[in-house]
């Protein structure tokens, strides 16, 4: 079997107690005394040796360390006895509290307290003078008093393994947190950069490959009236966006960012319908919201920016994928109710995109309504007459609570 490295302060306190107790017995100073005994002087040098190696593995074997003390100290009382290995016997009750299992440990300052009061009471029972309750006294000091000490000190170790266990979760769901909240700023940074962005480029590439494949120069012009309007918007919403971003950005130097709202809605469907003109697109709003004629309508902030994000966001796909045709937007409210966002245009086989996509946009409307916790669909449904021909759709609904009813 091979025997575990011990560890140094074990080491240590072995050879200096076996030293100790040496020096003690050469100089004649037994417990004991040197009378009446039935062993030898030299005897007391057996459990002295063997209770100071096996003080050795202390740390390691605990439980054993206290069975060898309690073996040596029997021994040594039948002989002239000496101190130091009454002080390891001691050394092994504290350690067997400290190092060893936890039922033990818990059940040892009992069982010695219980032992101490057990002897004192007997021996004063039988012997019937004073000296009998310095012998209780002594007992108790060399079992219930170690016992006592390594379950306290056990304690104390316990709480502040538990304390720093404790600050290491903390520290660990802390940083959970900031990775979560990080991720999610992230994802909120790519859907409004895509949402503000896509829409303009998606023009700009569009009128550009008009006036390229196309040799007219009202055409060319028009397109790159377009072009540079789209440009001029697309960068100042950019600057916006980076304007938040900026951590040493003052407050003067900081240009104001308005968040988008649905009052808005008709500039947007208007630019759409410049941009769609030469696709063959017509850009058509229906705005049913209760009270928005009378400029009574009120939404909560992130309703009104996550529906303007959709319709802003199917118009660029119209743009980029719809066949020539009528481009309808339809929004429908009653106060207390939910907000219906539909966006409809024509739907074939063409010959592809008329811009580049990266497949973020119906990503990121997905999340804008599950933050919501709202519904949206997107695809190809049967057209409003019932024939074969298709139109595409997305309808997402959003819930809206009545700002005038009371919070649960």
């Amino acid at each position: 079997m091979h025997l575990p490295r011990p560890h140094r302060d074990d080491v240590v306190i072995a050879v200096a107690a076996l030293l100790g107790g040496l020096l003690l017995w050469s100089l004649g100073l037994y417990t004991n005394g040197d009378v009446n005994r039935p062993l030898p002087k030299w005897a007391t040098l057996v459990p002295l040796v063997v209770i100071c190696a096996m003080s050795v593995y202390r740390r390691t074997f605990p439980l054993t360390t206290l069975l060898v003390c309690t073996l040596c100290l029997t021994v040594d009382v039948f002989s002239v006895g000496s101190l130091v290995t009454i002080i390891m016997f001691s050394d092994g009750v504290y350690v067997s509290v400290v190092y060893g299992p936890p039922r033990f440990a818990h059940r040892t300052p009992v069982i010695t307290g219980m032992l101490t009061v057990a002897m004192t009471g007997l021996l004063t029972a039988l012997l019937q003078v004073p000296e009998a309750l310095l012998i209780g006294v002594v007992f108790g000091l060399i079992t219930f008093g170690p016992a006592t000490t390594g379950a306290i000190v056990r304690n104390h170790r316990e709480a502040a393994d538990a304390a720093k266990l404790r600050a290491e979760q903390t520290a660990l769901l802390a940083e959970m947190d900031r990775v979560q909240a990080v991720t999610a700023e992230r994802s909120r940074m790519a859907r409004e950069l895509h949402d503000m962005v896509a829409n303009h480029l998606s023009a700009i590439a569009i009128h550009s490959t008009a006036a390229i494949s196309l040799d007219d120069a009202a055409t060319t012009r028009s397109a790159l009236n377009v072009i540079r309007e789209n440009s001029v918007e697309g960068l100042a919403e950019m600057r916006r966006l980076i304007g938040l971003l900026r951590d040493d950005a003052s407050a003067d130097d900081r240009e104001p960012a308005a968040r988008p709202s649905l009052a808005g809605l008709e500039s947007l469907v208007a630019q759409a319908g410049t941009n769609g003109a030469a696709s063959g697109l017509t850009v058509t709003l229906d705005d049913r919201r209760a009270g928005q004629n009378s400029g009574e309508a009120t939404l909560p902030a992130p309703v009104e920016l996550a529906a303007y994000r959709i319709v802003q966001e199917s118009l660029t796909n119209a743009l980029k994928h719809a066949e020539p045709g009528e481009v309808h937007v339809r929004l429908v409210h009653t106060a207390g109710d939910r907000l219906t966002v539909t966006v409809t245009s024509a739907y074939g086989a063409g010959a592809g995109p008329r811009a580049p996509g990266s497949g973020a946009g119906l990503v990121g409307m997905r999340e804008r309504v599950a933050l919501l916790d709202g519904e949206i669909e997107a695809g190809p449904v049967p057209g409003p007459d019932g024939g074969p021909e298709k139109i595409w759709q997305v309808r997402a609904v959003l819930p809206v609570r009545d700002e005038k009813e009371p919070d649960a």
